[in-house]
């Protein structure tokens, strides 16, 4: 193991856990999204897996914004954030992407000012995340009030994780189950949320980029496998008919993508969320 200095100042609000690997293309905005704001109250724990390009340079170069860098192999993205938690001393634990951002010089700040008054038996607070294309124009806000998603969370992941902030208490019952490769976050908050209630901030916390991977059909489909694995692991015996839809819809697009090819299908689709009141998403891509 790599450990590159450990901070020992008072314990912050919020302890922010960044996993990278190769990431010197977008961390430079990360860092600077960080510097920038107005609100001191948190530490900065980046893990890094042992990366092949520039990104421990770029690390170094900005250690006086840095609480603590290990640099070592991992098992993955969960494997890595669980690291992370492990050296977290703040009361809240969030999870920044390295091609992620915080949304706003005051991004902490708005955030801080909730997260202090809510009550104790509450281990699960979200806000909105903005969708960002690659060429950084935004496409749109997402995250809805809790009472909207509730029972739809049951079924599918319906909450930014960019957007999350987890009460430590949380991890003392068990850290990220490291198994799973893309759902691993919709596990962990549905240990808890399946039968208690999280507090959604109505505020913008981090813009989250789109596109590449992630766009890809295909990889809907094995996120709601995954999914579904870890309902069957906390009880929800039977598919509820949200996930059913939404892995029926996956793979059509996945089947039209190879048929008709991406440039069409992503219009058909937007045509629907326009024809059901949502903004454009697959042609900004």
């Amino acid at each position: 193991m790599s450990e590159i200095g450990i901070d020992y100042s008072p314990c912050p609000v919020v302890s922010i856990v960044t996993a990278t690997f190769n990431a010197e293309t977008c961390l430079p905005q990360l860092i600077e999204s960080l510097k920038n704001q107005s609100c001191k109250e948190y530490e900065w724990i980046v893990v890094d897996g042992v990366s092949r390009d520039q990104t421990l340079e770029i690390l170094e170069k900005n250690r006086g914004v840095i609480t603590s860098l290990i640099s070592e192999p991992d098992r993955g993205i969960y494997d890595a954030w669980n690291k992370g938690v492990s050296r977290a001393r703040g009361e809240w634990i969030y999870f920044l992407g390295a091609d992620d951002f915080f949304w706003g010089e005051d991004a902490v700040e708005r955030a801080v000012n909730h997260l202090v008054q809510v009550p104790q038996d509450v281990a699960i607070v979200y806000g909105q995340i903005m969708l960002v294309n690659a060429d950084g124009q935004n496409i749109s806000p997402t995250g809805r009030d809790w009472p909207e998603v509730k029972e739809r969370f049951k079924q599918i992941m319906c909450i930014p994780h960019q957007g999350v902030f987890h009460r430590r208490s949380l991890f003392e019952g068990g850290e990220f189950d490291a198994s799973f490769r893309i759902a691993g976050d919709y596990e962990l908050l549905l240990r808890n949320l399946k039968k208690n209630d999280a507090v959604f901030i109505p505020e913008i916390i981090a813009g989250m980029r789109q596109g590449g991977v992630s766009s890809k059909p295909e990889n809907a489909i094995k996120a709601l496998k995954e999914i579904r694995r870890a309902q069957k692991m906390h009880g929800f015996k039977l598919p509820g008919p949200i996930w059913i839809g939404a892995l029926v819809r996956a793979y059509v697009r996945t089947w039209a993508w190879k048929i008709l090819g991406e440039r069409y299908v992503v219009r058909v689709l937007d045509i629907y969320r326009r024809m059901i009141g949502l903004p454009a998403y697959w042609t900004k891509l």
